[in-house]
């Protein structure tokens, strides 16, 4: 139900969007260097991973990709206790910083011909630095904006938390869109892979500029409770809600993931589009997607997370293996950008209450942990490894098997969905 904000006052109600916008910013950064590999790895693949077979190299790049997810539940468990701990600001402020030393490294690294087997091993290193980065992000970054967010409208302002996450994939595919514009293919891959991994680390730095500047939503009697930041709280405690966050974090993030980062390459790579023609389509379908996410999170302020929840579950199984199957044999741009505008549709009854409806779930002492590991760890197992496994099945020729793989997921987000509350626990009073 949708409570009054008129007891904010003009000057704390611009506070709280600052704060928002502050907050969204560092959000944006990070995810455009944790994305911004996902969409050159068509380029920068054969100087870490020398092959003939393109799908090999790919795959190669997915696993470390993959990898990177796999720090995610570290970085959920570090962050959200210094967040639940230290604070919220200090947490997110750590964060991008390292973020920009994972890019800064990237751009800068050796390829296999230079180094031989240690290019391909810093790599994954500085993938691994950038997973405990954002493994940490997420989770403090869905809590503070949660928090600081007008009571009635949460799910509109929480929705800005994707809109920036997108905004960060948008930001990275435009740019290499931009890059095709202005060097061949050759130059891409003797070079220009690594201009988006610089621009990254350079925004880093401002966007840690611009979090010193954050107010701090927790008090300094909840950051010296006993049980703030424990793991051992959260599991006492709050087990069947981490059980339930993990249960719909799991088909949310393996169908993000599917039809975000995996989708340009399954545009090349299955249906055999131009890799230009792929980036403008997922230029064009993020785009939008990112403008859905406001709009779907008022939505939820109007039904009520819970059913927006159901929504997806429901839509995501019951859509995922026609619109897949499909955009496997489309030949019209036009008509690939409307399947996958479609499916980004029913996501965002996910994505833009994504951070809101995991908050709601636990109290402000251990929040920051609960989201930030149940997201980490869902995201690390079925989010990372989407193109991975997506990829691995077409090598063996079994690419159908992936599509009912989504869809199963899907269905386990709905039967998860049920269990959500029909009036939040927590966060209702907070702030």
């Amino acid at each position: 139900m949708t409570t009054s904000t008129a007891h904010y006052t003009g000057e704390e109600r611009s506070k709280r969007i600052f704060a928002i916008v502050g907050a969204s910013s560092g959000n944006l950064v990070e995810w455009f260097d944790f994305y911004v590999y996902a969409f050159s790895a068509i380029y920068f693949a054969p100087a870490f991973f020398p092959s003939d077979n393109p799908t090999v190299q790919l795959v190669n790049t997915a696993g470390v990709f993959a990898a990177g997810f796999l720090m995610r539940p570290i970085g959920g468990w570090i962050f959200g206790r210094v967040a639940d701990k230290h604070g919220r600001k200090n947490s997110m402020m750590i964060s991008v910083l390292m973020m920009c030393f994972g890019s800064l490294l990237i751009a800068c690294l050796p390829t296999y011909n230079s180094i031989g087997v240690w290019a391909p091993i810093m790599l994954l290193f500085a993938r691994l630095l950038q997973g405990l980065s954002v493994g940490g992000e997420y989770g403090t970054t869905a809590t503070y904006m949660s928090e600081i967010a007008l009571k009635g409208q949460r799910g509109f302002f929480a929705s800005f938390q994707y809109v920036t996450l997108i905004g960060g994939q948008l930001l990275a595919v435009l740019l290499v869109v931009i890059l095709q514009q202005f060097l061949n293919e050759d130059e891409l891959r003797a070079y220009g892979w690594r201009i988006p991994f610089v621009v990254g680390a350079a925004a880093a730095v401002i966007s840690l500029f611009l979090r010193r500047s954050l107010k701090e939503t927790t008090s300094k009697e909840m950051r010296e409770n006993k049980d703030a930041g424990s793991i051992r709280a959260l599991f006492r405690d709050h087990k069947a809600a981490f059980i339930t966050v993990l249960g719909y974090t799991a088909g949310g993030s393996l169908i993000f993931y599917t039809f975000t980062t995996y989708m340009q390459k399954y545009l090349v790579n299955t249906a055999g589009m131009h890799a230009k023609t792929a980036s403008y389509i997922m230029t064009g379908a993020l785009f939008l997607y990112m403008c859905m996410q406001p709009l779907f999170g008022m939505l939820a302020d109007k039904i009520g997370r819970r059913n927006s929840m159901l929504w997806f579950g429901a839509l995501g199984t019951l859509c995922t293996v026609p619109i897949l199957l499909s955009l496997k044999s489309v030949s019209s741009p036009f008509l690939a950008f409307v399947l996958i505008t479609v499916a980004l549709a029913i996501v965002s009854f996910y994505t833009s209450i994504s951070g809101l409806v995991k908050a709601e779930m636990f109290p402000p002492e251990v929040r920051a942990l609960g989201v930030g590991l149940a997201y980490a760890v869902a995201n690390a197992i079925f989010g990372g490894s989407a193109e991975y496994v997506a990829l691995s099945l077409k090598a063996v020729g079994m690419e159908n098997s992936f599509y009912w793989y989504v869809t199963v997921m899907m269905a386990v987000a709905f039967l998860f969905s049920l269990r959500l509350p029909k009036q939040a626990k927590y966060l209702h009073h907070d702030l």
